[in-house]
């Protein structure tokens, strides 16, 4: 039974690394001033009738703090890129020049930066949510155990290690929103 245990704590644990996981990925999609390449992760361009990311059909270099420019391999697709930045909706206009698209992300407001941190902060209720997912899981699969036989004191701490697992996986969430709220708001 130990080791049936043992197979559902360890299932719990990496769907709360999962979702530590994709909460990271979302963090880093939301800028906080400073340009990166990652702000287009996820970005698809209609490439010859596929739906193709971004960084497969052109060259995304980060020119300064505040500019990203995308040269693409075809120049046929330029006008594809262009539409696809501006369907995503990430709040940056791209810059057409005939050779390459420039990004100017602009300066922050105040209200924007808010905008961002709840932005953040909802990203990190989902990831909670999915922590908490890999504990009800656990806790339904433990409580099946003890109906096939599993004694109420395994059962009992069985569910204890996973609490406590939960637990520290919110607070590294907590943790990581801290962080993106800190360099949301540093100017």
């Amino acid at each position: 039974m130990q080791d049936q245990i043992d197979k559902i704590v360890a299932a719990a644990e990496e769907s709360m690394k999962k979702a530590i996981s994709h909460l990271e990925t979302e963090l880093v999609k939301i800028r906080a001033g400073k340009a990166t390449p990652q702000i287009v992760d996820g970005i698809v361009v209609d490439y010859y009738g596929s739906a193709v990311p971004i960084s497969q059909v052109g060259n995304i270099t980060v020119m300064d703090a505040r500019t990203i420019s995308i040269q693409p391999w075809e120049k046929n697709m330029l006008q594809p890129i262009e539409r696809a930045i501006i369907a995503a909706n990430i709040g940056i206009n791209p810059q057409n020049d005939g050779i390459n698209i420039r990004l100017f992300l602009p300066p922050l407001t105040e209200e924007r930066r808010r905008e961002l941190v709840k932005k953040s902060q909802g990203e990190g209720e989902n990831s909670k949510v999915g922590v908490r997912s890999g504990r009800r899981d656990a806790i339904e699969a433990i409580k099946k155990l003890q109906k096939d036989g599993l004694s109420e004191d395994a059962s009992k701490d069985a569910e204890a290690s996973v609490q406590q697992l939960t637990d520290s996986y919110i607070a590294l969430v907590e943790k990581h929103l801290a962080a993106k709220e800190k360099e949301i708001m540093s100017i």
